[in-house]
């Protein structure tokens, strides 16, 4: 997608609208243009990344993303799987379980994490076609939807040259 054409649009416009303010208008507004030129285009690249966001919400387990290609910004869409397979016995969690609701608002968070795992996560997505994000939301409700919320207190004891470790009651 070449957003030249929607900057220079905004240019021609602020132009028509010194006109009406006479000569040191539009004196002013050819000095800012070429300066703006880059505060536009980063705010249209903002617009779509938040479109493309809004888009993914809504298409999971599908998935678009902004990708730039020199300046150029372009869409790559990952269609959802046109069948999911059905969840083993209980693997599965009831909806009513899960500690949120699937179409709720989304949040940011920021996460730190060793540059392997980053490395492993941004292979493993793009196995899966998918963008970073979609894939660790789909990988933590998985996570979720499997865990048990009360830990096995019956875990195996192992033992150590010095001792045991495990669980007691």
């Amino acid at each position: 997608m070449d957003l030249t054409s929607y900057v220079s649009n905004l240019g021609r416009e602020f132009a028509t609208l010194a006109e009406a303010g006479g000569e040191q208008s539009r004196a002013l507004v050819e000095r800012l243009t070429g300066s703006l030129e880059s505060a536009i285009r980063m705010t249209l690249l903002d617009a779509l990344s938040h479109a493309a966001d809004e888009i993914t919400r809504d298409l999971a387990p599908g998935s678009v993303e902004l990708r730039l290609r020199g300046r150029d910004p372009e869409f790559v869409v990952t269609a959802p799987p046109s069948e999911t397979p059905a969840p083993a016995a209980g693997d599965a969690t009831p909806a009513d379980d899960l500690p949120f609701a699937e179409d709720g608002p989304a949040a940011r968070i920021n996460v730190r994490m060793p540059e392997q795992l980053k490395t492993a996560i941004e292979e493993a997505a793009a196995k899966e076609g998918r963008s970073v994000n979609a894939w660790l939301v789909r990988a933590a409700t998985t996570g979720l939807q499997r865990s048990d919320p009360r830990p096995d207190t019956r875990a195996t004891v192992k033992r150590s040259a010095q001792g045991f470790t495990g669980w007691v009651r």
